[in-house]
């Protein structure tokens, strides 16, 4: 009976041996994921700290587009370079000869002589009178910003004065003006146009132009210039629209028929 209660207890303990190894590779396997997962959060944990907390050194190619904006006249500008005769856009193209000319001849032309006073029109070695040999020119353009100014609408009234003597009904005669964009406001026609072609073309937000008005003395809230845009729509581009629409569908017509 002892050499079988021997055997017995080798089968279990040669069971129990396979039971720890299997156990110990499982505990290994798990704390090998444990692992993994840890320095995932670790190194989540890093990349939040770095957002949040300090400048990212890499950054993404919108960002990088967005700061070339500011930096365009720092990046294209090249002082000590003289002004080519070749211009470069996207290709090279060699400029028509007297282009500077051409395009600066419709222009207007406000000049500036520059003269010695004539106490300083003596020459320095022999003291004798200087005269006039030469002139130097020099060409800049001049920008002048967005001027506002006042248009008054004067219409005079006249009457006869006869039948104002012979007490007679006087007829009053009225000198005809042009109609108001909208009655009772100060917009006029270019006002109007300046307005929406700033917040269309050039994509300039009312209260932009609110502020730009404000810097030169005019003070017109962004409310009064929503008013004069959709009145302007709403009555006279309206005009516009229709009459465009009318010749879209004529032209198809005729191109069908």
């Amino acid at each position: 009976m002892s050499k079988y209660k021997g055997m017995n207890n080798i089968v279990n303990n040669t069971q129990s041996l396979e039971e720890l190894q299997k156990l110990c590779a499982l505990q290994q396997k798990q704390i090998a994921e444990l692992t993994a997962k840890l320095n995932w959060f670790e190194e989540q944990f890093r990349l939040s700290k770095q957002r949040q907390f300090g400048a990212s050194s890499k950054k993404t190619a919108s960002e990088q587009q967005q700061l070339l904006l500011f930096n365009e006249a720092e990046k294209e500008a090249k002082v000590l370079l003289a002004e080519p005769t070749l211009e470069t856009i996207t290709y090279k193209r060699r400029k028509q000869r007297g282009h500077r000319e051409m395009m600066l001849k419709d222009l207007p032309v406000e000049t500036i002589e520059y003269r010695l006073p004539v106490e300083e029109q003596i020459c320095s070695c022999c003291g004798g009178p200087l005269h006039e040999m030469s002139t130097e020119v020099r060409q800049e353009l001049k920008v002048i910003p967005a001027q506002v100014k006042i248009i008054k609408h004067v219409s005079h009234v006249y009457a006869c004065r006869r039948c104002e003597r012979e007490n007679i009904t006087t007829p009053i005669t009225t000198a005809p003006m042009p109609k108001p964009v909208l009655p009772g406001s100060l917009v006029s026609p270019s006002t109007m146009a300046f307005v929406m072609s700033h917040k269309y073309v050039q994509g300039l937000p009312l209260y932009r132009q609110e502020q730009e008005l404000a810097r030169i003395g005019i003070e017109i809230s962004r409310q009064t210039l929503a008013n004069w845009m959709l009145y302007g729509a709403n009555r006279w581009l309206t005009l516009l629209y229709d009459r465009m629409q009318s010749f879209v569908i004529v032209s198809l017509q005729l191109s069908v028929n």
